[in-house]
């Protein structure tokens, strides 16, 4: 049994919304330490990884912990209703997910089916990764629309003193050096120079839901999944992609 509330259904949204971009299906574990979830898209080549403590709810009321798969798409559909200025209170009823908005003078309650998840994700993957990129959101999102309009691909380049992007397109090429840029890059480890491309459509998802002024950390090695993670309030959002490999 399970009585949770937030004070704000739109942040509750918003949570949502960072994973159903990638995945539209999941199971959250909803423990006495917070709500977690693991999930593969469905192309197998993304993972993300979502926990929100339990500080993050003005009632956080959980027997024991739970296992409470839904779909994502519908449950997504149900949030976008939030208003402003309203409370979100979820419930566990008979096997569904009992979802209620309380504004100032109205109520509106949804049930929603509780579903058997096909597959949980696997663990995540153990990488030693060679770079760690610390970027400003925003302007990394201009980056991206930027390469979107070239290419399907990006690419990235870390040196000891430099973060290179570049995407290739028909009929233009894009190549952008950050060196001692603290208005992008926030902070940059390198411990040895790495180079890795990834599919432009899944980061672009994968980064939508990234806070305006927060910062996005990305951890690169050679060949291996891109790790890339941010923060929506409380929770925390950890994302996998597998590189672009030439056939």
């Amino acid at each position: 049994m399970f009585d949770i509330k937030i004070d704000d259904a739109r942040y509750w949204r918003d949570c949502v919304g960072s994973i159903v971009s990638l995945v539209d299906e999941g199971a959250f574990n909803i423990s006495k330490e917070g709500i977690s979830l693991k999930a593969m898209d469905p192309s197998g080549i993304s993972m993300v990884a979502f926990f929100i403590p339990n500080k993050a709810f003005s009632k956080y009321d959980v027997d024991k912990s739970v296992n409470v798969g839904l779909n994502l798409e519908n449950l997504n559909r149900i949030l976008a209703s939030a208003r402003n200025n309203e409370q979100l209170v979820m419930k566990d009823s008979n096997n569904k997910l009992s979802i209620e908005f309380i504004g100032e003078n109205s109520r509106r309650r949804y049930k929603l089916p509780m579903i058997d998840v096909k597959k949980e994700a696997d663990k995540e993957p153990k990488i030693e990764f060679e770079s760690k990129v610390e970027l400003k959101s925003d302007l990394f999102k201009e980056v991206l629309k930027d390469a979107t309009s070239l290419s399907t691909l990006i690419g990235f380049r870390t040196e000891k003193d430099n973060f290179r992007i570049v995407a290739k397109g028909d009929a233009a090429e894009l190549e952008e050096d950050h060196s001692g840029n603290a208005e992008f890059v926030k902070k940059m480890e390198v411990s040895k120079p790495s180079t890795a491309t990834f599919n432009l459509e899944y980061l672009d998802r994968i980064v939508r839901a990234c806070p305006q002024g927060n910062s996005i950390s990305m951890s690169i090695k050679t060949e291996e999944p891109i790790r890339i993670d941010y923060k929506i309030g409380d929770a925390n959002l950890t994302y996998y992609l597998a590189p672009y490999m030439e056939s």
